[in-house]
């Protein structure tokens, strides 16, 4: 059988980001959405997934975000802003380097859980932003808190196939620590995805991606990810063209979901999926 999440990450970052998965899951094909809890917008995140019943998970997030905890909390973590410190390498480091940076870590992450649990929604699952949990270290906290908190699922951000020569060198970096993930959560009892999509069309998951996406959708769990927003300024577009824009009308697409219901494949949130298993 063919089962497929489609979810809008960096849910709660923006109110463009909010009204757009608003709209995906009414009106689209959009079935859960990943919550970020240190995001500006989180409180309205919060109420439009209990008023329309949007399945929501907790977008875990270490880099490129600002934290639950307060700041002084996270010396390692964060700069003079209060803000994590950027650069994926280099917090990579921080937290192999220091057991103090991975306390922290540790520490935010489950805030960032509690606070979500606090708001009385059921957790969906868990994954991270920029795919951090792909890091030993963090993978082990993730592998913890999953277990601890009973996520249903954990994404495994697995794309197979040939990427485009754009995303070659990360699709080649990325897939034996990808690989790893998997076998890791799996062999925890952690439900991961069978297969996914948008890693390599971060950004561009724009009707036509997914026209080409649809055929290669197999049995199993299938994950489509994708960033939509209602305004091209809530995201910086690609070079090349596509906005987040782009990506909330693909998921309100008659097309796109007209070849969905033809490819025989189900929508469902990652908990319903998970439940089948």
């Amino acid at each position: 059988m063919k089962r497929l999440v489609v979810t809008a990450d960096d849910f709660g970052l923006g109110v463009d980001v909010n009204e757009a998965v608003r709209r995906a899951h009414r009106d689209g094909i959009l079935t859960c959405a990943s919550l970020m809890m240190g995001a500006p917008a989180v409180k309205e995140a919060v109420d439009i997934a209990r008023a329309e019943g949007v399945p929501v998970g907790v977008h875990l997030t270490l880099v490129d975000g600002r934290p639950v905890l307060p700041p002084e909390r996270l010396p390692d973590l964060v700069d003079s802003d209060g803000r994590f410190k950027p650069g994926l390498v280099s917090a990579a480091v921080r937290l192999a380097l220091s057991s103090q940076a991975r306390r922290q870590a540790r520490a935010e992450c489950e805030a960032q859980i509690e606070a979500f649990l606090a708001t009385g929604l059921k957790l969906d699952h868990l994954n991270t932003h920029h795919h951090f949990h792909l890091h030993p270290l963090v993978l082990g906290l993730v592998v913890e808190l999953a277990r601890r908190y009973r996520a249903p699922a954990v994404r495994v951000p697995l794309e197979r196939g040939v990427p485009p020569y754009r995303s070659a060198l990360l699709g080649a970096v990325m897939l034996p620590w990808t690989l790893r993930s998997r076998r890791r959560l799996r062999r925890a009892g952690v439900v991961t995805n069978d297969a996914l999509f948008g890693l390599y069309d971060t950004g561009a998951m724009t009707e036509a991606a997914w026209l080409r996406i649809v055929p290669r959708i197999g049995p199993g769990i299938t994950e489509v990810y994708c960033h939509p927003a209602t305004s091209v300024r809530a995201a910086p577009p690609r070079r090349d063209g596509p906005s987040p824009a782009d990506e909330l009308a693909a998921l309100v697409s008659l097309n796109v979901r007209a070849a969905l219901d033809r490819a025989g494949v189900r929508r469902m949130s990652f908990a319903a999926a998970a439940s089948e298993r």
